[in-house]
């Protein structure tokens, strides 16, 4: 019989609790996957999180520098992401994130994560969330 694996939860020091039950990131065994991120700059100690602009520039930069966060807590890189999955709140955003995105990316010198994008409905102010699961090793 396999011994069985444990599942790590995973928080930054740049991030706050989350709102609910469940993990920033978790890792088990070779797999790691983040959470929903979003455009949250580091908020002061008992202060509520907020939007790092009310731009999709400024929030997707943030939104991304979130996940690699959890990313590197959990031992892995972008080159480790597989599946990266974005939300977006408005259709008219799909060009210019595919821009910033690309921007962000240039210089990944792996083969490109899987990525897919959908349209939802996000807390006020919030523009942009991504997750991304890794496997690692």
């Amino acid at each position: 019989m396999s011994e069985k694996l444990a599942k790590t939860a995973l928080t930054p020091a740049t991030h706050t609790t989350p709102p609910a039950k469940f993990s920033h990131g978790v890792r088990k065994g070779n797999l790691l996957q983040v959470a929903g991120q979003v455009g949250f700059g580091p908020a002061a100690e008992g202060a509520a999180p907020t939007p790092v602009g009310p731009g999709l520039r400024e929030q997707t930069l943030q939104t991304l520098a979130n996940v690699e966060a959890v990313l590197t807590e959990g031992g892995a890189g972008w080159e480790d992401a597989m599946m990266i999955r974005v939300y977006l709140t408005d259709t008219a955003h799909f060009a210019e994130f595919n821009e910033i995105y690309n921007e962000y990316f240039a210089s990944l010198q792996e083969a490109p994560a899987a990525r897919t994008t959908v349209y939802v409905g996000l807390p006020a102010g919030l523009l942009v969330e991504i997750d991304a699961l890794a496997v690692l090793g």
